[in-house]
């Protein structure tokens, strides 16, 4: 018995059973689990709701690619797949316009496509725990972004134009290469988290100074000789 949690726009329908028993309610099927199944790839029986669906879990399994049927899924506002055997994030990700939240951490992804920016509605990336060493131009173009997890990730830099993702309110960096920031970040106005923890800073980046709303700072096991201006953060670890 294939293990599936599924949950209807109305009402919860069935949990733990096969998608064939509920055939007459394929039109209204808005999410599907298949968290914790052992699975080795996304099951066919998803692509059944792909008018409908707007949440796919698919937390701890060992799936190593996602097929080409999965971004017929317009409707999909929510993608889990963490805890996974992903090396990559196909291009065809692009299709999934109404695209909110991707959760694609604890995998083996390197890279984010750089058609990524078609996925404009996205508001949070969970990306954390993956080899990524860069991210590309087109990522800044994702203009609704308020919250970006990439920590334990392989970042030595971040895009010169980083500062247009003015939305974001958390941004967590920790235990990446970083050493500078780019000057463009004094736009992010509306952040109030930052976490710059266990990267290799030898000094706070003057464009800390120029965010007005930032309230949390993380700059923890760095090596940082002089705090200038540090006071202005409500919560500072340094190492």
């Amino acid at each position: 018995m294939q293990c599936l949690e599924m949950t209807t726009k109305r009402k919860i329908i069935g949990r733990l059973v096969p998608c064939r028993c509920f055939r007459g309610e394929e039109e209204i099927i808005s999410v599907l689990d298949y968290s914790h199944c052992s699975l080795q790839q996304v099951p066919k029986e998803v692509f059944n709701f792909e008018r409908t669906l707007e949440e796919l879990y698919l937390d701890a399994n060992q799936i190593e690619e996602l097929p080409k049927q999965l971004f017929n899924c317009q409707a999909l506002r929510k993608l889990s797949i963490p805890d996974n055997d992903l090396s990559n994030l196909p291009t065809t990700i692009a299709s999934l316009v109404n695209l909110k939240e991707l959760d694609i951490s604890k995998n083996g992804v390197q890279e984010f496509p750089e058609n990524i920016k078609c996925c404009k509605c996205l508001t949070i990336i969970e990306a954390s725990v993956n080899p990524i060493s860069k991210l590309p131009d087109g990522f800044t173009q994702l203009l609704n972004l308020t919250q970006l997890y990439l920590n334990d990730a392989f970042l030595e830099f971040l895009p010169a134009n980083f500062g247009r993702l003015v939305k974001l309110r958390i941004l967590e960096l920790r235990e990446n290469h970083l050493k500078t920031l780019p000057k463009s970040m004094h736009k992010l106005a509306q952040l109030e988290r930052l976490d710059l923890g266990n990267n290799e800073f030898s000094e706070l980046p003057e464009v800390l100074d120029q965010i007005q709303n930032l309230r949390e700072l993380w700059m923890d096991n760095n090596a940082l000789q002089v705090l200038p201006g540090v006071c202005k953060f409500l919560l500072c670890h340094v190492v």
